[in-house]
C-alpha cells in the first residue's frame, strides 16, 4: 500500500520562482516552488499586494522550474523538473483555476539521482527548445513547437551527454532566430578519477561549453568550449539577436559568468570583460573571504536591459553592458540595494521585484528608481588593462561600497513563512483554550521571529468599514440566482437597517429597495432575480427593476419571527399565528388563504432549502413559548397541518441556519 499525506500547514519555504503571463491576460503572475507544492501568485498593481490564485501539491520533489513562451503566443507555460524522472509542461487554466498537464515525457528512473536529468533547466528565449540536465553527464534537449491545431508539441529527446563531466549550471543563450544555443559550466574529471596523487584534480579546468541545436538536422553538437575561472558557479543570459523589423541588435548575446569575486562577460570570438564584485567596506573585513553571486535576474526594457545580481550577503548589484550593436564596449557594476538572501529573483514589468527568500518571509518590493542618479561608485571593465583580462589568473583589486537602508526599492508586501523552524514547543498558554498552541522559533539572524500557531481557519481582512452602531443581525445575499458571489451585506440595528455593497471597497447603498427605517428579521434572494426583506411591519418583495411589492401586517400586530428559502416564506405574528407565502411560476409571492393559530407565542421558525428539482420543501419547524417544537406540513394537500410535536425542557430561543456564503473582494 502506498499512501499520500497532506500536512495541515502547507510548506512555506520558497525554493524557486519564475515570472510570466501564465493566465494569458496582460498581467504577469509568479509561480513559486515550495519543494512539493506549486503556488501561483498574482500581484495587484494598484495596491502592491500579493494574492494566491492557486496552490497545487505535486506529490514529488521539484528540482527545477522554468518558464517559456512559444513565438507569437500570448501566454507562458511552466516546465517542471522533479525527482520523477520526467519532464512536465504545465499550463494554467484560468477557467478551472488549475494547472493542466500538457506533456509528461519520461527519460529516466525516479529519484534525485546524479545522472538522471532534472536538476537544471534552460529554455531558449524564443521558446523553441528546452535543455534538462543532470548533475553529472546527462543532458537532454527537447524541441517545442505547434501542431496544425496550434497545440503545443514536444519532440523526442536529443542527447547532449558528456561522459565523466560534472555540470555546475546551464543557461539558454539569446541568439534571436538562429539555431538555439545552450551554455553549460562543466568539469571533466576523467584524469582526476585516475590520478591517486590529486595533482590532476588540482589542475582540472572548468569549461564554458556551448551546445547548438541544429533545427535542420535535428541533432545537438558541441559548438564551442573554452576554459573559464575555476570558481565560476553561475551563468546569466545576455540579450542578443537582431530585431525582426530592423537590423538593430537587442544586445551582444553571450553570458555573464559569475565567479568568486568577479563577473566575466564571455561569448564566441568576442573579447572578454571582467569586473570585481564590490564588497562591504568594514574595519574588520577579511580580505581572504570571497564574494559569491547566488541569484541573478535580467530585465529587458524598450531599447535597454540590465541585470541584478545578489551576493551571499544579500547585497544587490546592478550590472549594465555598454555595447554598439553586438560589440561590447564595457561591463559596469555598482551597488543597488540590500534585500534578504534569495533562492530566486523575479522582476515584473509593472515595476515590482519579488524576492524568494532563502530564509523567512518572501518579499515583494516596488522599484522607486533604477539607481542611475545616485552617488554609488561604479566599476567598469574599461578601467582595467585589457578589460580586466590582462592576467585572468590574478584577481583584480578589491572594490568597496558602504551598505545603506533601502533607497531604490520600497517594500510593498510580504508572504509569511515559517522557514526555518529551529525549535518548537507544544503548550497551552492561552486562557479559556481547549487546544494547545505550537510555539516556534523561526528564521535566521536579524530576521528571526517567535511565532505562535493555533488551530483554526486563517482569515484575511480584505476590506473594513466603520459602523454607526452595534448590529444585532447580519446577512449577505446575491442579487441574482446565477451570481457566483454575494453582492450585499445587510446589517440590522435596533431602529434601522444598513445595506452595504461588496466590491473593492465596502460602501453604503440606498437604492436597493430595502426599508432602512426599521430593523430586519430576514433577508433572502428569492426566485431568479428578486430580493426579499422581512421587517416587523411587513414583507418587501424587491423585483429586478427595483419595483417593490409590499405585504403589511394587520393592525396592532407585528412580525416576531421569520424563515425563508428561495421559494417559500413563513412569518410568525405577535398574535401567535403563522402566515405562509409561496412563490409562483411567474415570480409573484402569494399568501396561503388560511393562517395557522399556534395557541402559544412563537419564538423560532426554521425551514430547509428547496431540494433540487422540486418546487418547495414540505416541512416547517416551529418553536413555541410552551416549550414545544412542532413540525408543520407545507405540502399542498395538507398545508399548515401539524405532523408531530416534541416537548422540551425549556423554551426554544433562536434557530441557526446553515448558509453557504461566497463574497468576492
Amino acid at each position: 500500500m502506498h499512501l499520500y499525506n497532506l500536512t495541515l500547514q502547507p510548506p512555506t519555504a520558497a525554493t524557486q520562482a519564475i515570472v510570466g503571463n501564465f493566465s494569458g491576460a496582460r498581467t504577469q503572475e509568479i509561480i513559486v516552488s515550495r519543494g512539493t507544492r506549486l503556488e501561483l501568485l498574482r500581484p495587484d498593481v494598484q495596491t502592491g499586494k500579493l494574492s494566491t490564485v492557486i496552490a497545487s501539491d505535486v506529490f514529488g520533489s521539484i528540482r527545477s522550474l522554468a518558464a517559456f513562451r512559444l513565438t507569437g503566443s500570448t501566454k507562458d507555460y511552466a516546465i517542471v523538473g522533479s525527482d520523477s524522472g520526467r519532464i512536465i509542461i504545465l499550463d494554467y487554466d484560468p477557467k478551472t483555476s488549475s494547472f493542466v498537464k500538457l506533456h509528461q515525457e519520461t527519460f529516466g528512473k525516479s529519484g534525485a539521482r546524479r545522472i538522471v536529468p532534472g536538476q537544471y533547466l534552460a529554455t531558449d528565449p524564443k521558446g523553441r527548445s528546452v535543455m534538462i540536465s543532470a548533475v553529472e553527464k546527462a543532458k537532454l534537449v527537447y524541441i517545442l513547437n505547434r501542431d496544425a491545431a496550434a497545440n503545443l508539441t514536444i519532440s523526442s529527446p536529443l542527447e547532449a551527454h558528456k561522459n565523466n563531466a560534472i555540470i555546475h549550471h546551464i543557461i539558454g543563450l539569446d541568439v534571436g532566430f538562429e539555431n538555439p544555443l545552450f551554455a553549460a559550466l562543466e568539469v571533466d574529471y576523467t584524469e582526476s578519477d585516475q590520478d591517486p596523487t590529486g595533482e590532476a584534480f588540482n589542475n582540472a579546468e572548468k569549461m564554458l561549453t556551448y551546445y547548438e541545436l541544429d533545427l535542420g538536422l535535428n541533432h545537438v553538437v558541441r559548438k564551442w568550449s573554452e576554459p573559464t575561472d575555476p570558481r565560476a558557479n553561475l551563468l546569466v543570459q545576455v540579450p542578443g539577436g537582431q530585431v525582426a523589423s530592423t537590423d538593430r541588435f537587442d544586445g551582444p548575446s553571450g553570458v555573464l559568468v559569475c565567479c568568486e569575486d568577479h563577473i566575466i562577460y564571455r561569448h564566441i570570438d568576442k573579447p572578454q570583460h571582467r569586473v570585481p564584485i564590490p564588497r562591504r567596506r568594514h574595519p574588520l573585513e577579511d580580505p581572504s573571504r570571497g564574494v559569491i553571486i547566488i541569484a541573478a535576474v535580467m530585465h529587458k526594457m524598450k531599447g535597454a536591459f540590465f541585470f541584478l545580481l545578489q551576493s551571499e550577503d544579500g547585497d544587490l548589484f546592478k550590472v549594465t553592458i555598454d555595447h554598439e550593436e553586438d560589440e561590447v564596449r564595457g561591463l559596469k557594476i555598482k551597488y543597488f540595494d540590500t534585500v534578504p538572501v534569495a533562492h530566486g529573483l523575479c522582476i515584473l514589468k509593472s515595476g515590482f521585484l519579488f524576492v524568494a527568500s532563502e530564509f523567512g518571509n518572501q518579499y515583494l518590493y516596488q522599484f522607486q528608481k533604477l539607481g542611475d542618479d545616485d552617488n554609488e561608485p561604479e566599476f567598469s571593465s574599461t578601467s582595467y588593462p585589457s578589460f580586466g583580462m590582462a592576467d585572468p589568473t590574478t584577481p583584480l583589486p578589491h572594490a568597496h561600497f558602504r551598505p545603506r537602508p533601502l533607497d531604490n526599492l520600497a517594500l510593498a508586501d510580504e508572504v509569511e513563512s515559517l522557514d526555518p523552524i529551529l525549535d518548537s514547543k507544544v503548550m497551552n498558554i492561552l486562557p479559556n483554550s481547549d487546544t494547545p498552541q505550537i510555539l516556534a522559533a523561526c528564521g535566521r539572524g536579524a530576521r528571526s521571529s517567535f511565532r505562535m500557531l493555533r488551530h483554526g481557519l486563517d482569515v484575511e481582512e480584505s476590506v473594513s468599514s466603520e459602523l454607526p452602531g452595534i448590529p444585532n443581525a447580519v446577512w449577505t445575499t446575491k442579487q441574482r440566482e446565477e451570481d457566483e458571489f454575494d453582492s450585499y451585506i445587510i446589517l440590522s440595528f435596533v431602529n434601522g437597517t444598513l445595506v452595504l455593497s461588496i466590491g473593492e471597497t465596502i460602501e453604503e447603498v440606498q437604492d436597493t429597495g430595502f426599508l432602512s427605517s426599521a430593523p430586519t428579521l430576514a433577508v433572502q434572494q428569492i426566485g431568479a432575480d428578486a430580493l426579499l426583506q422581512v421587517h416587523p411591519h411587513g414583507i418587501r418583495h424587491v423585483l429586478a427593476d427595483r419595483r417593490v411589492n409590499e405585504w403589511r401586517v394587520p393592525d396592532r400586530k407585528t412580525i416576531v419571527a421569520a424563515t425563508t428559502n428561495k421559494r417559500q416564506v413563513v412569518v410568525a405574528l405577535s398574535s401567535a399565528e403563522l402566515v405562509y407565502f409561496e412563490l409562483d411560476l411567474d415570480g409573484q409571492l402569494n399568501e396561503y388563504q388560511d393562517r395557522k393559530a399556534m395557541g402559544s407565542t412563537i419564538l423560532a421558525l426554521s425551514i430547509a432549502e428547496v431540494p433540487e428539482g422540486r418546487q418547495r420543501t414540505p416541512f416547517l419547524a416551529v418553536g413555541c413559548e410552551d416549550q414545544t417544537v412542532r413540525i408543520i406540513s407545507l405540502d399542498p394537500e395538507s398545508t399548515l397541518e401539524t405532523i408531530s410535536l416534541q416537548a422540551l425542557t425549556a423554551p426554544p430561543v433562536f434557530n441557526l441556519h446553515s448558509r453557504h456564503v461566497r463574497c468576492k473582494y
